[in-house]
């Protein structure tokens, strides 16, 4: 994502829904805690099927590159190569088909393929949203983007608007879900409403160790009902075979980038914590092949890797590296600093190795270290708490220990609305 995001400001909201299997779009049941096989999307469960739970309906589907089947079509070429053509699609953030870079889209156009209607959604408040799904004639949303499980990657928050949107206007919302590729964990800190933006708009933790469908269950019970808007129908398709414990290089499935600066499974595994760098003067490789996974800045030398490699963070080792970004922070300039290298993904902490990172590098380079002046990172992280804490010396297990009651009540609060063992 980028460092100019926009959202889809929710000004209204939903109650709480459930899955009921009476349903036209009966949600599919998990897989059996015993079961061995592949891991099918809920995308593709419905293809499979030659998408008969969506005939007859006037369909609208917000999706990207990702909503792709195991065969590599796309859901919406599937859906009109089976009869069932929508009448509309929407892009988030990147554009309905990819093309745009971090904090752009597509604009409005006739898709060149399908020549259905694309609409521009980034950016769209859920008012503005309501409004192109009535002028689509939008009787069933379908929501079909892979997420990477962190608070601030925009597209659950797209997700969220899309929502309201469909209760205003009463429209059933459909999810097909897709595995969290970094797991069913929990991680980090709360959100503070205070900080409420467009890269978290409401409190969950940093890396919430959900799926999309699973998101979609708590925030119809959790954060919409006091907003008086109720959902004509909220129901999600659930993937098989797919357990909490697994990470996306274990499904079986084909990696597709989410966005243009997520390029692998690995950037995705570091990017809960290492997007933190966003808010700081640290480029974090945007321009390079490994985004997220290179942080460093002009000055920086072998000292903050030696400094990071005595710490014996779990499941990581650290490479020193030298790059220079072909756009974003310092173009053109030889950048030094280091690679982070997932040794064991399951001892791995995201979240612990980027605040150990930003302790050290603040401590070795306070001349080259420090916050972006719009204060960004607070956005980030949820709160001022980071940056106040780093700024008067605290250590990394100072603050990490700061969130562990946080992360315990929200983990407990997310139990009711899990659909994976």
């Amino acid at each position: 994502m980028t460092v100019n995001r926009r959202l889809f400001l929710a000004a209204s909201a939903l109650a709480s829904p459930v899955l009921t299997t009476g349903s036209r779009f009966a949600a599919a049941e998990p897989a059996p805690t015993g079961e061995q096989g592949p891991v099918v999307t809920g995308a593709d469960r419905l293809a499979a099927e030659g998408w008969r739970r969506l005939a007859g309906r006037k369909v609208g589907v917000l999706s990207n590159p990702t909503g792709v089947l195991a065969d590599g079509d796309h859901v919406v070429d599937s859906l009109v190569a089976a009869g069932v053509r929508p009448v509309a699609a929407f892009g988030p953030e990147h554009g309905f088909r990819g093309s745009a870079q971090a904090g752009g889209s597509e604009g409005d156009y006739a898709d060149p393929r399908t020549g259905i209607p694309v609409y521009d959604a980034y950016g769209a408040n859920a008012e503005t949203l309501a409004g192109m799904f009535t002028k689509a004639g939008v009787d069933t949303v379908v929501f079909d983007i892979a997420d990477v499980g962190a608070r601030f990657y925009t597209y659950i928050w797209s997700m969220y608007t899309a929502m309201v949107a469909a209760a205003r206007t009463g429209a059933a919302f459909v999810v097909l879900d897709r595995p969290n590729p970094v797991g069913g964990t929990a991680c980090g800190p709360m959100l503070d409403p205070a900080f409420s933006s467009g890269v978290g708009l409401k409190p969950i933790v940093q890396q919430h160790g959900m799926t999309v469908g699973e998101l979609a269950r708590f925030f119809a019970a959790e954060f919409l009902p006091a907003e008086g808007v109720r959902p004509a129908e909220l129901e999600v398709v659930q993937t098989r075979g797919w357990r909490r414990s697994q990470l996306f290089v274990e499904t079986g499935l084909a990696w597709t980038p989410p966005s243009p600066n997520m390029p692998t499974p690995d950037t995705a595994l570091v990017y809960p914590g290492t997007c933190l760098f966003e808010g700081t003067l640290f480029s974090e490789a945007r321009g390079t092949t490994r985004p997220f996974e290179i942080i460093g800045a002009p000055g920086v030398d072998w000292r903050w890797r030696e400094k990071l490699g005595e710490q014996d963070l779990p499941g990581v080792r650290f490479r020193e590296a030298y790059f220079v970004p072909t756009f974003g922070k310092f173009t053109g300039q030889t950048c030094g600093g280091v690679q982070i290298v997932v040794t064991q993904p399951r001892a791995f902490d995201a979240i612990r190795t980027a605040v150990a990172m930003i302790v050290t590098a603040r401590r070795l380079h306070p001349a080259i270290f420090g916050w972006r002046e719009d204060r960004f990172v607070d956005k980030l992280f949820g709160s001022a708490r980071l940056r106040t804490m780093v700024d008067r010396g605290a250590g990394t297990d100072e603050i990490v220990g700061s969130w562990r009651q946080e992360l315990a009540e929200f983990t407990g609060r997310r139990e009711p609305y899990l659909s994976y063992r």
